[in-house]
């Protein structure tokens, strides 16, 4: 097992980039860096010899500034959609940039936790990132630190372990908006991959603007059963009013089993090569993104990433749960810290 650190770059205002290497004993390396705790890549040993890179991404550090599909991404405070922009609690509203329509996306495109660096500190077989927020930062409450760490073991498992403390209470609801393709990120599409989701439920949207409904409506039945496993691209042409109202699937679906517990999410099998991914979280829900709307011209090797060329798979609390009542509640603070793990494993 190894670390090691590679100086990418520097942001615009001349602050360092670094890129962490993670080697196992297996062949499998993950590379993460310091600007935006971002995924950068992943290669996967197969049978005959080769490593594949499975994940979408830039050669160059200077690409991930604009990064508007969020390739690699930890995304943060708050991930996926808010409605209105705004949110409550205990009385006080709290107003988010508009830049999804009239509702916020992703926190913030120019300054949120994926466009700012990182402090790292660097373990045997993991980097753990460091970001601190004060209050009023981007519109959230509290003082707060929050971590992530990468641990890269020899059973191929990459963990994502997040933390985060706040000395008031604060929505938090993280995630990684890693696009993979297991084929190999220049590959092409992943329609042809097969996916199994853990989830009997998911969350139906209002309209095009993607906000959930409230509703926790079954899966059986609908091109939203994942549940036996299917290839993506079997029912994504179906004339369904949800995945019109999107572009294809962009929907949370309810991780089946306990809030706080580490559970089978969902699994993903190439067919070109073989390669499996096997995705685990203790959060309650996991984002199925199939890059509806995936544009990049400048991918690494010159690859032109085009609509549904990468998958997300991006565990999470539910899209606006601060302001659906009955959803998993987002809400953290003096009391209760956020605490949540997150595995990717490849064979």
């Amino acid at each position: 097992m190894a670390v090691t650190k590679e100086l990418l770059g520097k942001t615009k205002d001349g602050q360092s980039i670094f890129a962490f290497h993670l080697n196992n004993n297996c062949g499998m390396e993950a590379v993460v860096l310091n600007y935006g705790c971002t995924i950068k890549n992943i290669f996967v040993p197969t049978s005959d010899g080769k490593r594949v890179d499975v994940v979408l991404g830039f050669d160059e550090a200077e690409n991930y500034f604009d990064n508007d599909c969020f390739l690699g991404s930890t995304v943060g405070p708050s991930a996926n959609r808010i409605a209105n922009a705004k949110y409550t609690i205990d009385g006080k509203e709290f107003t988010l940039p508009v830049n999804d329509g009239p509702n916020n996306l992703h926190t913030d495109f120019n300054d949120g936790f994926h466009k700012r660096i990182w402090e790292a500190k660097e373990g045997e077989n993991s980097v753990e990132f460091t970001l601190e927020s004060k209050d009023g930062d981007l519109g959230f409450s509290g003082n707060r630190v929050f971590t992530l760490k990468y641990t890269l073991d020899d059973d191929n498992n990459l963990e994502l372990h997040y933390h985060a403390k706040s000395d008031a209470k604060t929505l938090i609801n993280m995630t990684n908006h890693v696009y993979f393709n297991l084929g190999g990120q220049d590959s092409g599409s992943i329609l042809d991959h097969t996916l199994e989701l853990n989830a009997s439920k998911f969350t139906p949207v209002i309209d095009s603007a993607a906000i959930p409904t409230g509703e926790l409506q079954d899966v059986a039945g609908t091109v939203f059963d994942f549940t036996k496993g299917k290839t993506i691209g079997q029912d994504i042409e179906v004339d369904d009013k949800q995945l019109q109202c999107v572009g294809g699937y962009d929907h949370n679906f309810c991780v089946d089993g306990e809030e706080g517990t580490l559970r089978q999410a969902a699994f993903a099998k190439s067919p070109k090569t073989g390669i499996t991914l096997k995705c685990s979280t203790t959060l309650p829900g996991v984002q199925l993104y199939v890059g509806n709307f995936l544009k990049s011209n400048c991918g690494k090797n010159n690859t032109e990433y085009k609509a549904r060329d990468g998958f997300c798979l991006e565990t999470q609390y539910y899209p606006n749960s601060i302001n659906q009542e009955g959803f998993p509640d987002a809400v953290f603070g003096p009391e209760r810290d956020y605490d949540c793990v997150t595995v990717y494993q490849f064979k």
